[in-house]
C-alpha cells in the first residue's frame, strides 16, 4: 500500500486522505473547470474513490446534468471533482498539504487551453515572505495580538 498523501480546505473543517498510489496529476482547462475554480485550469489527481478518507462535511454541487464539485462549505475551497457513477474522483491538486507529491502528467480539455498561462519558467518570480506589504500587514497583525 502506498503512503497516504493528505489535504484540506484553507479553514480546515473538511480534511482528506488517500492511499492511492498512483502520482500522476493533470491540468484541466475545459471552461468548466476554469469557471468552477476562477482560474484558467484546474490541477486535480485522479484516484479511486475507495482510497480517500474523508474528516468533516464536504458539501457538493451539481456543476452539470452529470458532474459533482465537492468543496468546504464554510471557506468554500474547491476539493474535487466527480461523476457519481464512477468509481474515480479528482482531488484538486492545490488542496494537497504536500503538491509537489504528485506530478504533472497530462492535459485535458485543451480546447480551452488559456496558452501562457499555465506554463511560467523564466518569468520574474517572488517569494511571499519578500513582498514588503504582505509581510507590513502580518506585523500589524502581531502587534495587535
Amino acid at each position: 500500500m502506498s503512503e497516504a498523501l493528505t489535504g484540506g480546505c484553507q479553514c480546515g473543517a473538511v480534511r482528506f486522505s488517500s492511499t492511492y498510489p498512483g502520482r500522476d496529476a493533470y491540468w484541466c482547462h475545459c471552461r468548466m473547470c476554469q469557471r468552477a475554480l476562477g482560474n484558467v485550469a484546474a490541477a486535480f489527481w485522479n484516484v479511486a474513490k475507495d482510497s480517500v478518507t474523508w474528516q468533516g462535511d464536504r458539501a457538493t454541487y451539481m456543476s452539470s446534468p452529470f458532474g459533482r464539485r465537492g468543496f468546504c462549505g464554510d471557506c468554500g475551497t474547491p476539493l474535487t471533482f466527480d461523476y457519481p457513477d464512477s468509481p474515480k474522483i479528482d482531488l484538486t491538486v492545490g488542496a494537497l498539504d504536500d503538491p509537489g507529491a504528485v506530478s504533472l502528467a497530462s492535459h485535458f480539455g485543451t480546447e480551452s487551453r488559456v496558452h501562457g498561462w499555465t506554463a511560467g519558467e523564466g518569468l520574474p518570480e517572488m517569494r511571499t515572505d519578500d513582498y514588503a506589504p504582505l509581510q507590513e500587514r502580518w506585523a500589524k497583525l502581531r502587534e495587535g495580538e
